[in-house]
């Protein structure tokens, strides 16, 4: 029993350390130095419905997160996400 719980206390301390980390993660320059701002981290069916309303504000960018340590995902066999959101500094600034 004692096993048990270390490793739920193992696997609860590093999601947190994972979710802390990507709560850091807000845009990124690419190499033509266009910025981009994430709108979303997740996957399932949220991710659908994201990046479908996402593709209406303009270009957008996906990129497949390794899930490993977050037991659910693995477990399930999905897939965790970032969406970008390409920032044009003209206009869509003020949405984020």
């Amino acid at each position: 029993m004692r096993i048990v719980v270390a490793e739920e206390n193992n696997q609860d301390k590093i999601i947190r350390e994972r979710m802390a980390d990507e709560i850091l993660v807000k845009e990124k320059i690419d190499d033509k130095g266009n910025r981009w701002t994430k709108v979303y981290f997740g996957g399932g069916e949220h991710f659908k419905g994201w990046l479908a309303q996402c593709k209406e504000l303009g270009e957008v960018q996906v990129e497949e997160i390794v899930s490993t340590g977050c037991k659910c995902f693995d477990e399930a066999g999905e897939k965790l996400y970032r969406i970008w959101v390409k920032m044009d500094t003209k206009k869509g600034d003020d949405l984020f």
